[in-house]
């Protein structure tokens, strides 16, 4: 679909600010690489190749019995023994010498009565975010060829966790900032449009709110309720949306009286269409320029909550816990290292973009 004319231009005044360009471009390689987290760290192999069939352990459950093996429980596809039975083809000798059988497929040497070679197709990184890595030596283990930033404390791989956890950080905070400027923009534009005490009783109804401590709700909620993904977006939303609202307000309230308003209301057309047709695209500019304290803000309380102890369940992959991990072991620096790596290039990757959003759409800044 082609854009209109006045996308057109804003698409060009983005591409011209070169660092809000080639951070969208850096932003998307790094987002399309943690997107698909499962296909590129994964303790499980993409596909398994077993007998002229094909199995994908990625997508679906299969017990060690469809390989040949004794057990009804998920196959533990790293094990040597569940190894040698799908690459002998569920040769009996997999059980008692796995590594031997192993080493003589690899080196072509293996002969046996009914060996069909099968073979697997591994992830870049064969660790997933929890997954316990087999290393020698006490936790954390620094980096090495096996685990490119080391381990944690639990001995998981770090750089796993890491591209985990910027997919959990970056979804969680777009899906909060999405629905929370509809609320913001929506409750602000009301106010602004309308005015008087529909606009008296919502401001003090902001200001109430605002003052609430929502560190100390969420964390009491949590309590209650227990910690879920879901239900830290929701006290997420609740607490982020009056941050739009003052700035939306204040440009609907300025531009209530213009003449073009003026003029569509002596038309006719419907109170919807003027706020949000034609009075709501000039306050975008106001309202894109908070984006970025917002995007920063969630991200900073999702951090905070989980380098605290009240975030997102311990099991999920979370660059906050990793934070902590550093704090609480100052003799592995590469985990200090990677967490504020992460989050630096995270914070402002995004800064940059919606610099770059608010200069496009601001009507009045055209770069040479």
């Amino acid at each position: 679909m082609a854009l209109s004319p006045i996308n057109q231009r804003r698409w060009r005044n983005f591409k011209k600010n070169r660092r809000a360009f080639w951070a969208l471009i850096a932003f998307s390689i790094l987002f399309a690489i943690s997107l698909p987290a499962e296909f590129v760290a994964n303790d499980k192999p993409i596909l398994v190749n077993y007998r002229g069939e094909y199995f994908f352990p990625i997508m679906k459950f299969y017990p060690e019995t469809a390989f040949g093996g004794d057990f009804q429980t998920e196959a533990a596809y790293r094990d040597p023994e569940v190894q040698c039975l799908i690459k002998s083809g569920g040769i009996e000798d997999c059980f008692d010498e796995p590594e031997q059988i192993l080493e003589e497929i690899k080196a072509g040497t293996y002969q046996a009565e009914g060996f069909e070679k099968g073979w697997e197709i591994w992830p870049l990184i064969p660790y997933s975010f929890n997954t316990s890595v087999d290393r020698p030596g006490a936790a954390p283990l620094p980096p090495n060829s096996q685990n490119w930033l080391g381990t944690d404390d639990t001995k998981r791989d770090v750089l796993a966790r890491v591209i985990y956890g910027f997919r959990l950080s970056i979804l969680f905070t777009f899906i909060v900032t999405g629905a929370a400027s509809l609320i913001g923009i929506f409750a602000g534009a009301i106010q602004g449009f309308f005015g008087g005490w529909l606009d008296l009783l919502m401001q003090r109804f902001i200001e109430i709110w605002g003052a609430t401590p929502s560190l100390y709700v969420i964390i009491i909620m949590f309590a209650i309720l227990g910690r879920s993904f879901w239900l830290l977006v929701v006290l997420m939303v609740l607490f982020s949306w009056v941050s739009l609202v003052g700035v939306v307000r204040a440009e609907f309230l300025r531009a209530r009286n213009f003449e073009y308003v003026r003029a569509a209301r002596a038309l006719g057309v419907g109170n919807g269409t003027i706020m949000f047709r034609h009075m709501l695209p000039n306050a975008m500019v106001a309202t894109l320029t908070m984006l970025p304290f917002i995007i920063t803000s969630t991200i900073g309380s999702l951090a905070t909550l989980d380098f605290l102890g009240f975030g997102l369940p311990s099991s999920a992959p979370s660059l906050g816990e990793l934070t902590l991990q550093a704090k609480q072991n100052l003799q592995a620096p590469w985990l200090a290292f990677t967490a504020f790596t992460t989050f630096a290039v995270m914070l402002s990757l995004l800064v940059f973009v919606f610099e770059g959003v608010r200069d496009a759409f601001d009507p009045r800044k055209v770069f040479a």
